[in-house]
């Protein structure tokens, strides 16, 4: 890999001689590489709202450094390679480009080699086993790149103790140890369903249904519904992420619900997601690694939220926020080194520093860029959706409700 990296980054160089790193320039612009069109495009419309925020709250304040700022959008679009390389392409060569922030592009974050070729500062934050697989090989090769997202193998772990805990409360019925699962063929999807199977077999329950579904748009989950009400299990889980999807599983579920809780991954956070199903999601749980924390528990989430709400009218999901404290942790690093052509130590900075943020206290790992996990720093959150609300029902520490028996289980 090294090799490789070393021939592109010579190759760069050699291509662009006469130009500098970044044009000095009183506008530095940072990227957002994002799928603002295609099923994910709820998502991709948030994180460039996010980012929009900030760059607009620090050029309201003067700047930074001696520089404003303007947002450049690159579109992701179905996030295949392809567009996903044309995307980054474009965005890497502006030559007043300061910075590319992302909340995910591809699915297996290839795109992170691209921007280490170019010393870029890429702030993300999702997939992070991709991430972590990546630069784990060689920290040191990728200084300028920083995972706001911490290990994803809590989203392997985590959901049995929880479901287990409800029952040992005696908040949840749980009349035998049987899991149906289904998820899309994605990187994200995958890799945590299979995280999820090995962890529950672990435990002593038995995988009942474990099908996969062709990453895109999937409008029909009748299939998999109809092995699900043949022998009906204790817990329902899918791992797509696209709301449009999940909300049409939900929809479909409850057409003929079975007594199982339902467990989908990440797009009930999304407000698209409680748009299309109304009343039809009350009841189901999902949780979050890097979510934005309630107001209730956070005062800067309180703060972040209540900029978003005023800015663009409605709450966000978790990546308005996200992105926001990316764009603002990439201009307190600016502000510390002064010059945005320094992208090396802006990267380095970002890598030492401490943040309190709407996740929670932002710091990484140095061997593998991620966001440090745990309550202390970014805690996994688990909600349940209730009346069109969510509810935060652990950790202890954060919680802003109580887990309810869902209503088709009553």
């Amino acid at each position: 890999m090294l090799n490789r990296r070393m021939f592109l980054a010579t190759t760069a160089l050699v291509t662009g001689l006469g130009l500098p790193v970044l044009a000095q320039a009183d506008v530095v612009k940072i990227g957002v590489l994002a799928p603002v069109s295609g099923p994910a495009a709820a998502d991709g419309q948030e994180m460039v709202n996010g980012a929009q925020m900030a760059v607009d709250e620090l050029n309201a304040g003067g700047g930074i450094a001696g520089y404003t700022f303007e947002l450049v959008v690159g579109d992701a679009a179905d996030q295949s390679a392809a567009a996903v390389a044309t995307a980054a392409e474009r965005l890497l060569g502006d030559r007043d480009m300061g910075a590319i922030v992302t909340g995910y592009a591809s699915g297996s974050n290839f795109e992170i080699e691209m921007m280490a070729e170019q010393e870029m500062i890429y702030l993300v934050s999702a997939n992070s086993a991709q991430t972590r697989d990546i630069i784990s090989e060689d920290p040191s090769a990728f200084p300028t790149i920083w995972s706001f997202t911490p290990s994803f193998d809590a989203y392997n772990t985590g959901v049995l103790p929880v479901i287990e805990g409800l029952a040992e409360s005696g908040a949840l019925d749980l009349p035998e140890k049987t899991l149906a699962l289904i998820s899309s063929d994605n990187p994200y999807s995958k890799t945590i369903a299979d995280g999820l199977v090995e962890s529950f077999e672990a435990g002593g329950w038995e995988v009942t249904v474990n099908d996969l579904v062709p990453f895109g748009e999937v409008g029909d989950w009748r299939g998999f519904l109809a092995k699900v009400r043949q022998n009906p299990p204790a817990v329902v889980i899918n791992t797509d992420y696209l709301p449009g999807n999940a909300a049409a599983f939900m929809s479909q579920f409850m057409e003929q619900p079975t007594d199982s809780l339902v467990f989908i991954q990440y797009a009930p956070s999304v407000p698209e997601f409680l748009e299309l199903t109304k009343d039809a999601s009350s009841g189901v749980l999902y949780n979050l690694l890097g979510g934005t924390l309630p107001t209730s528990a956070s005062e800067r989430s309180k703060e972040v939220i209540g900029k978003y709400v005023a800015a663009f009218g409605n709450e966000p999901g978790a990546y308005g926020p996200a992105l926001y404290e990316e764009v603002m942790m990439y201009a307190d690093g600016l502000a510390a080194v002064g010059d945005p052509s320094d992208r090396v130590a802006i990267g380095e900075w970002i890598g030492k520093a401490e943040k309190d943020t709407a996740a929670g206290l932002m710091a990484f790992d140095p061997e593998t860029h991620l966001a440090l996990q745990g309550n202390e720093n970014i805690p996994l959150q688990f909600y349940q959706i209730q009346d069109g609300k969510r509810v935060l029902f652990a950790p202890e520490g954060y919680k802003d409700g109580e887990f309810m028996t869902p209503p088709w289980m009553e």
